[in-house]
């Protein structure tokens, strides 16, 4: 299995998510929570700071662990776990995009991000409704 560390921003009680590049092979085009692949060896604090450092430019300094979410996806990928964290502060000159994983980024209430039509994961949705 595979595990990834996912961030979600929180700032004047909006979320941050962004738009996954139509070249990315998982779930192109849809909003997503900024995050990646924890490395061998790296442990999830590692993983988080070190994708939000190269996707958005940016180092949590409060974050707190809010729950997983298991992602059966397409055979080809296999199973992954999302670890979900909230980020309440952090410093660095984000976010903004630094590589293009994303074609945009936006901020959203978490009504808003609910009601996403083309959000990635289902799933998520009971993740932003713990942030508040």
């Amino acid at each position: 299995m595979r595990h990834y560390a996912c961030a979600i921003l929180l700032r004047n009680q909006r979320i941050l998510l962004g738009k996954r590049a139509p070249h990315r092979r998982a779930y192109a085009g849809c909003w997503d929570v900024i995050g990646g692949k924890v490395e061998d060896g790296e442990s999830l604090d590692d993983a988080l700071h070190r994708e939000l450092a190269e996707e958005i430019g940016i180092i949590p300094t409060r974050y707190e662990r809010l729950s997983s979410v298991i992602d059966d996806g397409p055979l080809e990928r296999g199973q992954a776990t999302y670890h979900m964290y909230v980020i309440r502060s952090w410093t660095g000159a984000g976010p903004s995009m630094m590589d293009e994983e994303h074609t945009a980024l936006e901020w959203f209430t978490i009504d808003e991000a609910c009601i996403l039509p083309d959000l990635a994961l289902v799933e998520y949705v009971e993740v932003f409704r713990q942030i508040m």
